[in-house]
């Protein structure tokens, strides 16, 4: 083997251990897994502490009271996806399209009680009533 052709297979061993390295501790602290709460729930210890966007329809939405009787910004409620159903708590302002029954993405952890903790800001509420065509709408003019 020549001293070139060493120089070179040197040469792409690190290159390939450096960009796996690099590859590695980027997906590794960035991963967030997309799931349903029938999916979750199916092996919840797998998902315990992981970062995870939970899809499902949020119903029973309650504040929470403090001493004096007035309402906080601490949020309980139920998101249900194929007859399961996950508890689910936020601390803050949410979408003001997040109603009973709405349709919705939480980004947060799965706690080993069994309920999953959303971050902050981590509530994303569609609203698919909003682009529906109405079938009985005409325009002015236009046959």
């Amino acid at each position: 083997m020549s001293h070139k052709a060493a120089r070179l297979g040197i040469t792409s061993v690190v290159l390939v251990l450096a960009f796996g390295g690099l590859l590695y501790s980027t997906l590794s602290e960035g991963t967030e897994y997309y799931k349903h709460v029938d999916e979750v729930l199916a092996e919840p210890a797998e998902w315990h502490d992981k970062a995870l966007q939970l899809h499902g329809f949020a119903t029973n939405i309650g504040r929470s009271r403090d001493d004096g009787g007035n309402l906080t910004l601490d949020w309980r409620f139920d998101v249900s996806y194929n007859g399961e159903t996950i508890t689910a708590y936020y601390t803050g302002i949410p979408p003001d399209t997040f109603l009973n029954d709405s349709e919705v993405v939480l980004r947060g952890n799965l706690l080993e009680n069994g309920t999953f903790q959303v971050e902050r800001d981590g509530i994303m509420a569609k609203c698919p009533s909003k682009y529906e065509a109405q079938p009985d709408l005409t325009l002015p003019g236009v046959q």
